[in-house]
């Protein structure tokens, strides 16, 4: 769903937090980036020295990435983030760049992400789940890791209630099911979107709608629920939406929406 305004030909730059990202996931967090934009600048932030970045040489060395040394200077303290904050404020300002993209899962980003975005430049954050909800709103548009690992998806909390109820056992502790952050409420979500992007006809476009939700929760992403596409999340859900197409553009309504 990468639909936001943001042209093919921009020039963004990627920095990573080699503390908080996996090597096996450099080549699908590039391919994610290159979405919105040609990644142009490649850096990767991290102390060299240790055994921990050991990991990293293959992938950096396939995908022409740029290790920048940062050492350690107490224990505790992580100096990265540092380092890597210096180097976006000195490209924001020379490198002529039309965005970044900020891979951590760390909220010590939340105040960059900000003052990127306000000098109008587009921002995609990557990282975890459990990544800080400051830090995931600070962006445009948060992709969670989970969801380009090819890991099973978590389920919506308005699906799982679909499922046949468990037959009684002896008493035993259930397991407690955790939504997908950020989008427990689908239906929710969703209507507020369609608020924002429904027309007088009351229709709202599918791209529209699209970059409504990206808006109010940058972390929505159809593959946390199953579906590669915004558009087979609505069709699957024909108890909340109604679908029409009008010359290959897809319309979409709320049911029970006046």
């Amino acid at each position: 769903m990468p639909d936001l305004n943001v042209e093919k030909n921009s020039r963004i730059a990627m920095l990573i937090d080699g503390d908080n990202a996996q090597p096996s996931l450099l080549e699908s967090m590039l391919a994610e980036t290159s979405k919105y934009g040609v990644v142009t600048i490649r850096r990767i932030y991290g102390d060299w020295t240790t055994s921990e970045m050991k990991g990293w040489k293959d992938a950096l060395n396939t995908h022409a990435v740029q290790p920048i040394q940062q050492f350690r200077y107490s224990v505790g303290k992580n100096a990265t983030d540092s380092a890597m904050i210096i180097d976006a404020m000195d490209i924001l300002y020379t490198a002529g760049v039309d965005g970044f993209c900020l891979v951590s899962s760390d909220s010590d980003y939340t105040r960059l992400a900000t003052r990127i975005r306000e000098k109008s430049l587009f921002v995609i954050g990557i990282g975890k789940q459990l990544t800080p909800r400051a830090f995931v709103n600070a962006c445009d548009v948060f992709v969670y890791t989970e969801n380009i690992t090819g890991a099973e998806p978590a389920l919506p909390a308005a699906t799982a209630v679909k499922k046949a109820p468990t037959p009684a056992k002896t008493p035993t502790r259930a397991k407690k099911v955790t939504a997908p952050p950020a989008t427990t409420n689908v239906p929710k979500l969703f209507k507020r979107a369609f608020e924002l992007a429904v027309g007088e006809d009351g229709w709202a476009g599918l791209s529209q709608l699209g970059n409504k939700l990206r808006q109010l929760d940058p972390a929505f992403d159809p593959r946390t629920y199953g579906h590669s596409q915004l558009l087979l999340f609505i069709k699957a859900h024909p108890e909340w939406f109604e679908l029409q197409q009008q010359n290959h553009i897809h319309n979409v309504r709320l049911k029970n929406q006046k």
